[in-house]
């Protein structure tokens, strides 16, 4: 099996276990601290893969490495992360007290954001496959962007 295929097969499968957890969630009915912790630690892996990729554009460019971090990113931003904001989780502690504004559950600015983020992800992914590191420097910096501007709109400074 070619490493593409088994980076595709290995998101697919995440994908699929995200999905799966989401539907154990959704009749469990999880409490919201429990809520918040996921959400934290999706966001803990997201931004380890995001500096993944950071550390080879700046670096010694590993194509490998940049492809899986990419994948996997673009894997969590699909898997339906928005499930992790439900109600009742605007307040309270995770691992550590959430930081998300209440207006992230009623502005609908919100919702383009989570797009937004999903759409860039997914284009980091393509550009990795290319081996382009210009190309792939340029689109995490659109990536990044979207992290940036969901966090000056829906999250509390410190």
């Amino acid at each position: 099996m070619n490493k593409r295929l088994q980076y595709t097969v290995a998101a697919l499968v995440a994908v699929g276990s995200l999905t799966t957890a989401a539907v154990a969630v959704a009749q469990q009915g999880p409490k919201p601290e429990q809520l918040i912790k996921w959400r934290q630690s999706a966001y803990q892996v997201l931004a380890w893969n995001t500096g993944r990729v950071k550390a080879n554009v700046e670096g010694q460019y590993n194509k490998e490495e940049v492809i899986k971090a990419a994948n996997t990113i673009a894997a969590i931003a699909n898997s339906g992360l928005g499930a992790l904001f439900a109600p009742g989780t605007e307040t309270g502690k995770g691992w550590h007290d959430t930081a998300v504004k209440p207006e992230l559950f009623t502005d609908k600015k919100a919702g383009e954001a989570g797009g937004n983020f999903n759409k860039e992800a997914n284009e980091l992914a393509k550009v990795a496959a290319s081996g382009d590191v210009a190309a792939v420097k340029a689109q995490l910096g659109k990536l990044q962007g979207t992290c940036k501007a969901c966090h000056d709109d829906f999250r509390k400074k410190d």
